[in-house]
């Protein structure tokens, strides 16, 4: 797989083993993965992801 800038939240730093979800660009997609399991990429759309975030947030809130 080429280079990914991957990018996790700044929030990742407070747990003990700085685990979190990792975020990716990928043309025209989004690829994500846990940071303890770097090699198990996922490919979504960008509609997706966005959509998946408002339902969590909804469910927090």
């Amino acid at each position: 797989m080429a280079h990914i800038p991957w990018q996790k939240s700044s929030f990742s730093a407070s747990t003990t083993g700085n685990e979190c979800v990792e975020v990716g660009p990928a043309h025209g997609a989004v690829l994500l993965r846990e940071s303890d399991e770097p090699g198990l990429v996922i490919e979504t759309t960008l509609g997706s992801l966005a959509a998946l975030i408002r339902a969590v947030k909804v469910q927090v809130v």
